[in-house]
Order: C-alpha cells, then structure tokens, then sequence
C-alpha cells in the first residue's frame, strides 16, 4: 500500500520547507545540503510538480509546496505520536509552550506550580517572545497560548480567557480633587484595530476628561513593569483583567470604577492541527481549560 512512498524525500521536504532553507533542513537531518536538494528534486519529479521557488539567495515554497507542507508536517506528527505512545511510561516528556513574556510571568508561571504536582513527568519548557512564532515552521514549539481578535484557519484552537480593559489602584487609593494632578501609568496594549485602548478612550467612557487635562503620565514599554509601577504605588494603570488577575487575589491592586471597561482579544491555545492529539500537549490544554476561570 505504501511501497511507493519516498519516505526521505517527504521528511526532507517537510524540514526544509517548516523551516525555509536547505541549509538548516540539512543540520536538522544531519545530511548534507546537497543531499536535501536531491531529496526535494526526487520528490518533484515523483510528483511532477515545482515545490519550491530557488534563486541564488534562497528558496521559499511554491504555491504546491504550500499545499502539501501541512499534510506532511501533520503525518510526521502522527507517526512522531504513535511512536511515543510506546515508549515507556517512565521517560519524562517535554513539551514547549510558546506565549509572551507578560503572560507567562503575570497568569501562567504562577499556576504553573500546579501543573508540575499533577503531572510530574511533563518537563514543561516555556519559549517567550512578543514576536508570534510560525507554529507551522517552527516544529520545536508544541503550543503557543495567544491573544487573538480573528481565528487563524490553519491552526487548531481552543478558546481559554476572554480580555478587557479597566483601571487598576493600589487599596485605598482616591481620586484628586477637581484640578490637582493625577498620575496615570500608560503601556501600549495589543486592540484591534477598530478598538483603541488607552486612556483617553477609557476616560471618555467614563465622563471624566479632566483627568487628561492634568495627568502625569509614567509610560512602560512591558505590561508587567506597568503592573509594577502601579503596585509599589506610582499611579492608576490601565490594564487586563486577565494579566492583572494575580495582583487582584492578593490584594496588591483593585479595579477603579470597574462597571468601565474597554475591548480586548481572546486568549486562545493554539497548535498545528493533530498536535492536540498528542498526550502532553492534550493534557497541558485540558489543565490551562480548568484553570481558565481562577
């Protein structure tokens, strides 16, 4: 039934076009380049279709190439599955989670804790970044936790934690009298594009205008310096339910008029689709789905 199959020309093909370059599909396999781009050419002439585009710079994957690559990457993935479902239950599995600095170290490292006393065995790896990671390139990553406005069609999606914006103030904390200066904490937040979220949206929402009129802002580039600021005491910050939520259980931040609230993404976890039949990966979404309301 699968005689004809050329096996190594798929696998080669497969990492050369998740991962863009002959060169590093080679490293990958540990062959040569050369025999990579023997590989791809076999597989053309088998299937008798142009799978990349070259040039003296590089290759990138034809209009077929982009078709066939999220089959194959899938297929590798099953077998990749079926062969640890054999192994013995003692060897550790890794699993490698990709998201944002922010919401690693506001919502996800201090649950993580959990994780580790449940499944002991799962050696769960955290990769961080602001840049969204190719997930259908990149095979090192096994899923990436998102905040996302528009579903990503060539992925498969579990929705976790829905977002929106309010002010957020130290305990007792009361508000200037008519006039006198207000400091407020400002970092740019991730909004669609229809939706700004920053304070002057927020204070127009909330009728109370004159604050920009007299405010002292103290500006971040990274939520969590932002959420920071606001605990040691350096103003109000505008900020996420879902990043702030810690802060809130432990009684270092509450909401300021939290009745207003402006729009914000999804968060959602994400993997090639097939990915989220494999155990670690099944298992670490059904923990994150249980603990998306605490």
């Amino acid at each position: 039934m699968f005689a004809k199959l050329p096996l190594t020309a798929l696998r080669g093909f497969e990492s050369a076009a998740r991962l863009g370059s002959f060169k590093a599909a080679a490293q990958e396999l540990n062959v040569s380049p050369a025999a990579i781009s023997h590989q791809v050419k076999s597989l053309e002439a088998f299937l008798g279709v142009r799978l990349f585009e070259r040039s003296s710079q590089n290759v990138r994957l034809s209009a077929d190439g982009e078709r066939l690559h999220p089959y194959m990457h899938r297929a590798l993935l099953d077998i990749q599955h079926g062969l640890q479902v054999l192994a013995p239950p003692c060897v550790a599995q890794s699993l490698v989670v990709s998201t944002t600095p922010a919401f690693a170290s506001l919502w996800l490292i201090p649950r993580l804790g959990d994780f580790h006393r449940l499944y002991p065995d799962i050696d769960v790896r955290l990769h961080t970044s602001n840049d969204v990671v190719d997930l259908l390139r990149d095979a090192s990553i096994d899923l990436a936790i998102r905040a996302l406005f528009t579903p990503d069609p060539q992925l498969f999606e579990q929705p976790l934690l829905d977002e929106y914006f309010g002010v957020y103030c130290r305990p007792g904390w009361q508000p200037p009298t008519a006039g006198s200066p207000i400091e407020l904490i400002d970092v740019p937040w991730l909004s669609s594009a229809s939706v700004a979220v920053d304070w002057p949206v927020w204070c127009a929402r909330a009728g109370i205008l004159d604050w920009l009129d007299n405010a002292r802002f103290r500006r971040y580039d990274e939520e969590q310096h932002a959420l920071q600021a606001a605990i040691a005491g350096h103003g109000l910050v505008l900020a996420s339910n879902v990043l702030v939520a810690e802060a809130v259980v432990r009684g270092e931040l509450v909401g300021y008029r939290p009745e207003v609230r402006l729009e914000g993404a999804r968060y959602t976890v994400v993997c090639v689709p097939g990915r989220e039949r494999q155990a670690a990966v099944q298992v670490f979404s059904e923990w994150l789905l249980g603990h998306s309301n605490g």
